[in-house]
Parts: C-alpha cells; structure tokens; sequence
C-alpha cells in the first residue's frame, strides 16, 4: 500500500468529463457525459432525433413508456470510451465497485480460440461500456441502468504465451516477480493466462460485465480465481476526495498525475519499445495485482497516535506528520524538541516516496475488499492492490523491496495473492484487444 495515491476520489458532477475537473482523465479514454441513460430514454426516441441519436445501438432493448422515462443522474449517465489508445481503467476516475478475475485457457485451446475469445470480449466490452445490451444471451441484470462509468480491461500473465505458441512475444517485462518475505501466496488464486479488471460505479452494471465476460469464455478458458471489491461511491463527499482504506486512513496522495510531462513514460510502453520489448505492447501498461489482508483486529487495538506513527501522516486528514495539509511535500529531516524524528524512520509514507526510490513511480487504482469472517469472528478483508507501470522492475519490485526490509506496517498486513500482467494498448475501431499480438 505504497504511499502513492489511486486516482482521486470525485464528486461526479465536478470532474467526470468535466474540462479541468479535478479527477485524472486520460485524453484518450476521457469519460463522455452523456446527460441521459442510454436504456430509460429509449420510450421517448420516437419524440425526438437527439435521444434516438444517445440511444445508439441500444435500440430496442429496453423501450419504457415515454410517461415513465426520466434521466438518470449523472452516476448513471456517465461513459467510459472503450476505443482509445490506451485500455479504460488505468487512468480512468475510481468507481464505485470492481471485479478482478483470471482465466486459464482450456486443455488444448491455443492461438486461435485464444483469438476468438479476444475478439468477443472485446465486442462485449465496447457494446456493455456503451450501455448497449451484451448480446444475444443478454441477462438483462443491468436492463434499467445507464453505463456507470464501466470499465473493462484485458491483460496477459505469462503463462498465456506458452500455451498460444508465442514464447517469442512474451516481454521480457513480464518475467515472474520476486519472492517477498512478506508473502503468503495462495497458488490458486495467483498469476493466469489471461486477466480481466471491470469496474463501474453501479453494482449490478458490474456484475452484469462479469456475467458476460464469464459466459463469453465459454469452451476456451476456464476461470482460475475471482475478487470483488468496493470504493467510496462518488459523490458521497462534500467534495472530491482521496479514499480511505479499510485501516480508515487516507490512501495516499503522491499519485502521478496524466499532466505531469513524465507520465507516460512512467506508466506506458513507449510506442518504439527498447531491449526485451514487444511491439505489440506500445502504449500499454503492465499491472501488478496483489490481494493485501489487513490484519484489522491487530491495527484496531493501536493508538491514533500509534497508527499515525506507522503510516508517516495524520489520520483526519492524510497530511505528513511534519505538517502542513495532505498535498505538503514531507518533510523526512524534521525532528520533535527531544531531536527524534517526526516521521519515523520506518514510516510507510517515508519508504514509499519515490524520491526514496529512485524514482520508482506506480498509479494506484486498488479496491478494497471484504470476503466475511473466520470462525473467530476475524475479519478476511483488506486492499485489492493495483498498480500500473511500463517496467515493474523499476516500478513495483524497487518499492516493494524496500517495504520488505523495515516497513512499519509490514506487521498489521499480508500479501496472499499475486498476479503480474501484459495490458496491450487500446483497441483502434474495428479492432480488438491484443489483436498485434495474435495476428502479429
């Protein structure tokens, strides 16, 4: 849980395809406000051109009476654009709710059913992403929902180019991540051929992706492991925020920010990859995915002050320690009258930086994560860990490194699963995801 913040939390009338709100937008892959629900305002299509126009492909598909067809706020309105340069869901504003999940190909499935899997994933995703039906099996989960800012993003593991024939393609990017102390890696529901990152704001559009996502695998992959997670609903602040995890503090605010003029070579393969890139991957990211246990009754039985002293920052606000507000550069040489430092030396926040680093910089986009309790009563919950990078070897592997070797919150935590991952860039029209490799 590096000191580096997921994208910001947004009130979604400020930010949300709004030019200069505050959320990060990816030009590429900006959210389109749409006003109206592309499925209720379809009873009134016959009244007008401009909302036969909004309703698009969707035609059809749910024709309420016009009487009862009113707007949708903007929570449910809002369109994420499933064409672009990059994939959606990296730099897109934080929904509301997420599905992680991995697939391994079928015995004997390989590059060809591997391409035809892509190709439907890629039709559902655009026509779901649109707030257009799936498809023919539709299960009309999300029928009364406008898109809600859905997201669905396609990534490789390593395994997927040994089962397809294409060794040669793999990056050498993409080779496995070290072994950390701190892991306690459940096999089962780590790594896989092939992986799917949904988010939307609307929990039964989510769902909706996943079901589809699901069917659409039919005889050519077979599901290897599933998470769900959650954030704080957009809007439910006063005004945009950064979010809290489930320890309740502030969740980083060190993001790198799209308009910063590194950005892109920070977190996507340059078009002209170097030594041991690939191609096919320009204008992608690479993704590590970690299932992080928060150790809650543990954390829960420590001071505010205790807490604080662990992290680097102050609980009510997420501001270092050495002062100021959330957004002031810490100072890590200021020390109390007895001459101890402020920001203890193994503080979470002082590790993170990535002038600690060598400037090793990753945009965090996790989900938090509740899955019951044991026997005990013991909470099994914590963070879906997601972060983007063009080179894990200098984003992720640096940092985590360093966490491993005296990270004052190392204790009150556990990584239980892993995953690394090719994201390919984003599909042209007409095209789809990882098509360069396929029929490279």
């Amino acid at each position: 849980m590096a000191d580096q913040s997921i994208p910001e939390a947004r009130n979604p009338e400020a930010t949300r395809g709004t030019p200069g709100g505050p959320g990060p937008l990816d030009p590429e892959n900006t959210t389109a406000r749409t006003g109206v629900s592309r499925r209720r305002l379809l009873g009134t299509a016959g009244a007008t051109g401009l909302v036969l126009g909004a309703a698009g492909g969707a035609a059809g598909y749910a024709a309420a009476p016009s009487s009862a067809a009113t707007p949708l706020t903007s929570l449910g309105s809002e369109q994420a654009m499933f064409h672009g340069k990059h994939q959606p869901g990296i730099t897109t504003a934080m929904q509301a709710c997420g599905h992680l999940v991995a697939f391994d190909l079928a015995a004997g499935a390989g590059r060809k059913e591997a391409t035809a899997l892509l190709r439907r994933w890629s039709d559902t995703a655009r026509r779901l992403m649109a707030g257009e039906p799936a498809g023919t099996r539709d299960t009309d989960v999300a029928r009364d929902a406008g898109p809600s800012s859905l997201t669905v993003t396609f990534g490789f593991g390593h395994s997927f180019f040994g089962r397809t024939g294409l060794d040669r393609q793999r990056p050498v990017a993409l080779d496995p991540l070290p072994d950390f102390s701190s892991d306690h890696l459940d096999k089962n529901r780590s790594n896989g051929d092939l992986w799917v990152q949904i988010g939307a704001d609307d929990a039964l559009v989510a769902f909706h992706a996943l079901r589809a996502i699901q069917q659409d695998a039919g005889t050519a992959a077979r599901l290897r492991w599933q998470m769900n997670g959650f954030n704080r609903s957009p809007g439910a602040t006063a005004h945009p925020m950064t979010a809290r995890n489930l320890m309740g503090q502030v969740d980083g605010t060190r993001n790198p920010k799209p308009a910063e003029p590194d950005f892109d070579k920070r977190i996507f393969v340059p078009e002209q990859p170097g030594k041991g890139g690939q191609a096919w991957m320009a204008n992608g990211s690479y993704v590590v995915v970690r299932r992080i246990r928060m150790l809650l009754d543990d954390w829960e039985q420590l001071s505010v002050k205790a807490q604080e002293d662990v992290i680097g920052r102050r609980k009510a606000d997420g501001a270092p320690l050495s002062g100021g507000s959330e957004t002031t550069e810490m100072d890590l040489e200021k020390t109390d009258g007895a001459g101890k430092l402020v920001v203890p030396i193994n503080a979470h926040a002082r590790i993170t930086r990535p002038d600690q680093n060598g400037g090793a910089a990753l945009v965090r986009r996790p989900f938090s994560y509740h899955d019951g309790f044991d026997a005990d009563g013991v909470p099994d919950a914590g963070l879906l860990f997601i972060c983007w990078q063009a080179d894990p070897l200098r984003g992720f592997v640096p940092v985590q490194r360093k966490l491993d070797r005296g990270d004052a919150l190392s204790q009150f935590i556990r990584h239980e699963a892993s995953g690394l991952f090719a994201v390919p860039g984003g599909a042209a029209e007409g095209e789809y995801v990882g098509q360069p490799l396929l029929e490279g």
